[in-house]
């Protein structure tokens, strides 16, 4: 998947982490979050789990987005 492929899924996982987990953001930091947790879903699932494809991909991406976002309420919380 090139660059603009990780981009789309990146921006797609953001919104999707932030709406199924009931958090409201600036679209800023629902697109970075999203494409970190594109970043670290896709290493993180094709290495355990060795799943490939744009599916795959996409599902590792909302799953590192949603840890990104429970760590970002987190963090939020304590403040």
């Amino acid at each position: 998947m090139g660059v603009i492929g990780l981009l789309i899924v990146g921006i797609a996982a953001g919104f999707l982490a932030t709406r199924l987990m009931r958090v409201e953001m600036g679209v800023v930091p629902t697109v970075l979050i999203g494409i970190a947790g594109t970043l670290i879903g896709a290493v993180v699932i094709r290495m355990v789990l060795m799943i490939t494809g744009l599916l795959g991909g996409l599902i590792g991406a909302v799953l590192g987005a949603m840890l990104l976002v429970y760590l970002w309420k987190l963090v939020g919380e304590r403040r």
